[in-house]
């Protein structure tokens, strides 16, 4: 399978901003970023001048990252959020923060985006009170995930949701510590989103 499989600070490097890959580690004196605020590779601290279509592309890179997504998946969400109503950027951020691991990180429940991934994959999530293992489904205003009763004692997301004080939930999402659910208020607008993305110059990369 083509999933990245390397150092996952190597790609907040390459970056050039934090993704938040690695859960604690990120928000820790640790942080690759700052630690060595620079492309990897031996010509890292050159000089480089970047083109238009360069800086779209990084934009491209950094958001499929930040959801760790295939091109080939996330190219199908671009398509999928040209086809609706609205803005396609907005559109294209709104498809990826309703997918179930990203939500289920959102929630607390992880302490980054892959674990979500891969905890959905061991199907401890329902949905609505039915259980599911895809981490792409498509969550709406009104949906109630919940963590199984059998997985709640698993350290890693006891530790995860202490830990989301500081990450904090969006306005959008509402948990339920003590019942381990939680539930969408309402679809995630732009004005929701506050991960530094520029969605109009992936717009602009697709649409040459």
């Amino acid at each position: 399978m083509a999933r990245y499989t390397g150092p996952s600070c190597r790609l907040c490097r390459r970056e050039n901003t934090e993704l938040f890959l690695k859960g604690d580690r990120c928000y820790s004196d640790k942080c690759a970023i700052k630690r060595r605020n620079y492309p990897p590779g031996q010509h890292g601290q050159g000089r480089t001048k970047v083109s238009a279509y360069g800086t779209q592309l990084r934009e491209k890179q950094k958001v499929r990252r930040i959801y760790g997504i295939l091109e080939k998946q996330f190219r199908g969400y671009f398509h999928l959020a040209d086809r609706m109503k609205g803005v396609t950027g907005e559109n294209l951020l709104t498809l990826l923060e309703r997918r179930l691991d990203n939500v289920a990180y959102r929630l607390g429940f992880a302490a980054s985006r892959s674990e979500s991934r891969q905890l959905v994959r061991h199907g401890h999530f329902t949905i609505n009170g039915r259980k599911v293992n895809i981490p792409s489904i498509q969550l709406k205003a009104g949906d109630v995930v919940e963590l199984r009763e059998k997985s709640r004692k698993i350290t890693a997301v006891n530790d995860a949701l202490e830990a989301v004080v500081r990450r904090g939930i969006p306005q959008w999402l509402e948990l339920d510590r003590d019942t381990f659910r939680g539930t969408l208020k309402g679809v995630p607008v732009r004005e929701d989103i506050t991960t530094p993305i520029q969605e109009q110059l992936i717009v602009e990369l697709y649409s040459k």
